[in-house]
């Protein structure tokens, strides 16, 4: 095993400091829209691209990040990735247009993309030894689940009391402060490099697949799933990704070595995990239209509804996951966790317009926090459990595209569900509409909701049932045994992240 670095736990500072400020970038930016495009003189038809543009890009180049990552030295690249987002951000909190405020998005995603896999694969080859990767990654589990909910808090103080150009601002104070902290703490193992040169095909035919896609599902929701551009990004991202996988299996160094993704754990790690963000995406979403527009809440009031699910997240990452993984496999900490976070979305589907806050949004909340919280560290860990060093950026960069995917196919697909429910209850309850048309279209707003909630709740159910088939490794107490079957490649004398623990 690799000396055990003594300055780790001040690098998980930095690195979660970063982890932070990316996922609050996220939620922080949706508070501050209206605002923004008010300002700025944005159109109604281009107001999605300040989402969109840097959905496109980070979500685009995350694999090319994550072996970026791999290849020029995680530390490098992590470093580069912060000064880039905070030179990005403050260019969007100075814009003066609609063009300069896209093109500040699209940067920030391009170097949030270089960010993202440098921080988790960093943790991955820094911290060896079982019991205190359980720690490490609890604490970053619960940053990555949390963080978003955080962002809605800041962002609906900084839209109320300053102004919407601090949404912005506030991620230059994050990114110096982590920059300045890794530069000087954060020591790269020796022997973790992949200096194979880089797989220019691989890098082409996943960026233009994963924009395709991510960029299929944006449209989608604005213009239908009919529309003939949505189906053309959807046929395009098909095509480009097989093309990706069979390059993928012949090239000599590939982007994404399919050994990270074929190995059954890993593989049900990506899939469980994109899938439980498709309906938190949704959630978020709808809480937050619910809260504000059918509930009258001020953002700040808004962001603060959202604390409970915070709380579950930070307990069921730090007090239930961290303190479970080292004991039971990790199958039995995702499965039920995403159960009992199915049972908190469920509770949402009786969401009427005088529903209590505190007798049924808060338990349901708790309790889906809880749940995600407690399934999301072991799946944080096990991404990169048992995989060569030298893979340990595209292992996280997978982390993040299923997790950056699904957000996109969440917003999509849930807002789709909730647009024709609540078009249909309008339509069957239109005589309605001539006594009371504001109540009438509140309580259509509110059937949309619980409609895709329902459907949220079985995205969930399925993650479970995937976490329980696919994750069969034992608890990660002991040595990397079943997740270290990847060098069979005959790559015998490579360096692996050694996952011991006594």
């Amino acid at each position: 095993m690799s000396e055990t670095d003594p300055r780790r736990w001040k690098a998980l500072v930095f690195i979660a400091l970063a982890q932070l400020m990316v996922v609050l970038d996220a939620t922080i930016v949706n508070i501050a829209l209206p605002s923004a495009q008010e300002d700025l003189g944005i159109s109604d038809g281009n107001r999605q691209w300040v989402i969109t543009a840097y959905a496109l890009a980070f979500g685009g180049l995350l694999l090319f990040g994550g072996r970026i990552a791999d290849l020029w030295g995680r530390k490098r690249t992590f470093v580069t990735g912060l000064i880039g987002f905070a030179a990005a951000s403050a260019l969007g909190g100075a814009a003066t247009g609609e063009a300069m405020m896209l093109g500040a998005r699209a940067l920030q995603g391009v170097f949030g993309a270089l960010l993202a896999p440098a921080a988790l694969s960093l943790l991955a080859v820094m911290f060896t030894d079982a019991k205190e990767r359980a720690k490490a990654f609890g604490i970053y589990g619960a940053i990555a689940g949390g963080g978003g909910a955080v962002g809605l808090i800041l962002g609906g103080f900084l839209t109320e009391y300053l102004n919407w150009r601090w949404t912005f601002f506030v991620n230059i104070p994050f990114a110096v402060i982590a920059a300045l902290g890794a530069y000087f703490v954060i020591r790269e193992p020796a022997g973790t490099r992949n200096r194979s040169p880089l797989d220019i095909p691989g890098v082409v035919l996943s960026t233009l697949g994963l924009v395709a896609l991510v960029y299929g599902f944006t449209r989608a929701e604005s213009e239908g799933w009919s529309d003939a551009v949505t189906v053309t990004m959807f046929v395009a991202s098909v095509v480009l990704l097989a093309a990706f996988v069979l390059t993928e299996a012949k090239v000599k160094s590939p982007l994404l070595p399919l050994r990270v993704l074929m190995e059954r754990n890993r593989g049900g790690v990506y899939l469980s995990l994109g899938l439980a963000v498709i309906a938190m995406f949704g959630l978020f979403l709808f809480l937050t239209y619910y809260l504000q527009i059918v509930k009258g809440y001020t953002p700040v009031k808004t962001g603060f509804a959202f604390l409970p699910m915070i709380v579950g997240m930070i307990t069921g990452s730090t007090q239930i996951g961290a303190r479970l993984m080292t004991r039971v496999p990790p199958r039995l900490l995702m499965a039920p966790g995403f159960l009992l976070a199915a049972v908190g979305m469920l509770l949402l589907t009786q969401l009427e317009i005088g529903t209590s806050y505190a007798g049924l949004i808060m338990p349901a909340q708790l309790m889906l926090g809880l749940g995600m919280g407690t399934a999301f560290m072991p799946a944080m860990s096990l991404a990169t459990h048992g995989v060569e060093a030298r893979d340990a950026g595209v292992a996280s960069a997978m982390v993040n595209t299923s997790q950056q995917v699904g957000g996109a196919i969440g917003t999509a697909l849930l807002n789709t569900i909730a647009a024709s429910a609540t078009t249909a209850y309008l339509t069957d309850h239109a005589s309605l509409g001539a006594t009371n048309p504001k109540l009438l279209q509140a309580q259509a707003m509110v059937e949309g909701y619980t409609s895709a909630i329902w459907w949220a709740v079985g995205i969930l159910a399925v993650s479970a049932l995937i976490a329980a088939t696919f994750v069969n490794t034992g608890h990660q107490g002991g040595s990397s045994s079943s997740a270290g079957s990847d060098s069979a490649d005959g790559a015998e004398d490579e360096v692996k992240i050694p996952v011991m623990a006594h």
